[in-house]
């Protein structure tokens, strides 16, 4: 379970993130949404412990980890993708998973892993010899969340994973993140611009605001009130 308490992020005198709260049980999924600049990627930033924390608490399964090095909340089973499609360019897919597997603990073995992400991206199983940066905008999205995901974190996190893409590989995305959702009954963080497919695959929503949570409810409820279609 991941529980956030009054978190307050600013980058000078810049404030990003204001009193923030947000709570998300294990194997549900929980979409962060807003505008450009409303703060969900510092929020998510400050949960991986990359972005200063001003004030507030994180707990990751009741342990609080607000102090904590990134390095540390990783091996606490905190996994982030970040956006921007972050790959080692001029290593190929197989390389890439590879190493992501390598870092720290794991419970599955190589090939066991390995075979899971082609089965769920066949795609890269006929690009696992190519360099990453010679890929389409999807196929290193496919990359990046198979990377995130490859050693089972109990909480993911992931940020706009839409961000760029054609309607088409937004749904293989979401389809991807569900699928991984309801089988390994990790905590799902989406922080997305997209708020009705981000809606669709959530059991809750939170819609900040220039920093502040302006809204929250289950993902039914902000879909039946609107939130997609007229408040972002």
């Amino acid at each position: 379970m991941l529980e956030v308490e009054g978190l307050s992020v600013s980058y000078g005198a810049v404030q990003a993130l204001t009193d923030v709260s947000l709570s998300a049980a294990a194997g549900s999924t929980t979409a962060v949404l807003g505008a450009n600049g409303a703060g969900k990627s510092s929020l998510l930033r400050a949960i991986s412990g990359i972005a200063p924390i001003g004030a507030g608490c994180i707990r990751l399964d009741g342990q609080d980890v607000t102090r904590l090095s990134p390095q540390a909340r990783a091996r606490h089973g905190l996994a982030h993708a970040m956006e921007g499609r972050r790959l080692f360019r001029q290593m190929n897919v197989e390389e890439n998973l590879r190493l992501a597997w390598s870092f720290g603990a794991r419970s599955t073995p190589w090939a066991a892993a390995l075979e899971d992400v082609y089965a769920r991206f066949p795609i890269l199983a006929q690009k696992s010899r190519i360099a990453s940066g010679l890929l389409s905008g999807g196929q290193q999205q496919m990359v990046i969340l198979s990377c995130t995901t490859i050693r089972s974190p109990r909480v993911l996190l992931l940020d706009e994973p839409s961000l760029g893409l054609a309607p088409l590989i937004v749904r293989q995305i979401y389809a991807f993140i569900a699928g991984f959702a309801r089988d390994s009954g990790a905590t799902v963080v989406i922080a997305e611009q997209m708020a009705s497919i981000a809606l669709q695959v959530a059991d809750r929503g939170c819609a900040l605001r220039r920093g502040r949570v302006a809204l929250t409810g289950t993902a039914t409820e902000l879909l039946r009130g609107g939130l997609a279609a007229t408040y972002l």
